[in-house]
């Protein structure tokens, strides 16, 4: 079988931010986008030129169509949404400015998506000529419900032989509902999938092993690689499955100005990116998920060349920081321009 397609899964939420730098208390305008971890990705992979079906469940209303028509006019494909349930889940974000830092609050209870439930998707169908799978700890983060759902298609994607990609993406304040365990659920998510990507804060927050400092304020900072080479041993020792692990880092050194990198543990061996210095950030959001978009799109551009993947995941999460909204609308060529050696 000549399997090809991407398959990503989560929720699509709509996005408020007040205009310029107003928090959200000033001012009386919102403007609005729409993203979402696993959309992201999904878009990042459409623009880089791959063929990806998002799967989530949306209200059959005029903003739950238009988040659908959205992606797909970004290219991803669309046609396997679910339509039903009451609302489209929201955040509210308020950017950085100076000494100020970013601020994101979640309105996503009783969301259409909330109320997914095991046996409303067509797993088999739509993964069988799926090469990966992308989940992220959001989608069992949401309900009961969508975590048995997510838990499904973990089953069936495993027993199809799709490979599994996995994001931490801990989000502490979304673990509301009764007898939500986090660790647990995502131990037990990661028990199935054969990649995973996570920024160093949720790397120490899984493994609950304090990470080394990275406080790059340029390209020329060292990094402790004897000290992160043990960690990922540790890691893989807990979770033996996962054969690649990336990380992506990040230092805020003001709100304008981040370094970024990235290692990628790979079946024994550690790999390390350049340091990236971004002197002016435009949108934070979504970098993660770019990092993501990047390592799947390069497992195709690169197969044999772990370096370069890693590389250009580290372009591609460099370049999102440059783009407003969650999406990022990096093409290959453009990608391949930023990468550095």
């Amino acid at each position: 079988m000549n399997r090809h397609k991407i398959v990503t899964f989560g929720e699509l939420l709509l996005r408020f931010s007040k205009p310029g730098h107003l928090r959200l208390t000033q001012g009386d305008m919102f403007t609005s986008k729409y993203g979402g971890s696993e959309a992201n990705v999904a878009v990042s992979l459409a623009t880089q030129g791959d063929e990806v079906t998002y799967i989530t469940r949306l209200p059959d209303t005029p903003v739950g169509r238009a988040g659908a028509m959205n992606l797909a006019e970004l290219g991803v494909d669309t046609s396997e949404i679910l339509y039903g349930g009451q609302r489209i889940g929201t955040y509210y974000f308020e950017p950085p400015a100076g000494m100020r830092a970013a601020k994101v609050f979640y309105d996503r209870a009783n969301s259409a998506y909330s109320d997914l439930k095991p046996g409303m998707i067509n797993w088999r169908e739509i993964l069988k000529d799926c090469a990966f799978f992308h989940v992220s700890g959001i989608t069992a983060a949401i309900s009961q419900q969508a975590a048995e759902a997510t838990f499904e298609a973990l089953d069936i994607a495993d027993e199809m032989g799709v490979t599994i990609c996995f994001d931490i993406n801990y989000r502490k304040n979304l673990w509301r509902y009764d007898g939500a365990n986090p660790r647990e659920t995502l131990s037990h998510m990661l028990a199935h999938c054969d990649m995973m990507f996570g920024d160093a804060i949720e790397f120490e927050w899984l493994s609950q092993h304090p990470q080394p400092p990275f406080t790059a304020i340029d390209s020329n900072f060292k990094m402790q690689m004897k000290e992160y080479r043990e960690w990922f041993d540790e890691l893989h020792e807990q979770f033996p499955r996962l054969k690649n692990w990336m990380m992506g880092m990040r230092n805020i050194v003001s709100s304008k100005h981040h370094t970024l990198t990235g290692l990628l543990w790979t079946e024994g061996h550690l790999l390390k990116a350049p340091i990236v210095d971004i002197p002016d950030v435009v949108d934070p959001v979504g970098v993660g998920d770019a990092f993501m978009g990047g390592w799947l799109h390069a497992l195709k551009l690169y197969p044999d060349d772990k370096q370069m993947q890693l590389n250009y995941s580290l372009a591609a999460a460099a370049l999102k920081n440059t783009i407003p909204g969650d999406f990022n609308l990096s093409t290959e060529e453009e990608i391949l321009d930023a990468v550095t050696f």
